[in-house]
């Protein structure tokens, strides 16, 4: 979880706004396009 949080800061994303987004969306994703969610994405 400390990776994500530190690379999400890294590529200038809000870690807490990325997160919340990444919570509400995961269920409706299907595994092959999990890429997606990633914080550089």
């Amino acid at each position: 979880m400390y990776s994500l949080i530190v690379t999400a800061m890294i590529n200038d994303v809000d870690p807490r706004a990325w997160l919340a987004d990444v919570l509400a969306r995961i269920s409706n994703h299907s595994a092959s396009c999990l890429h997606e969610l990633l914080p550089w994405n």
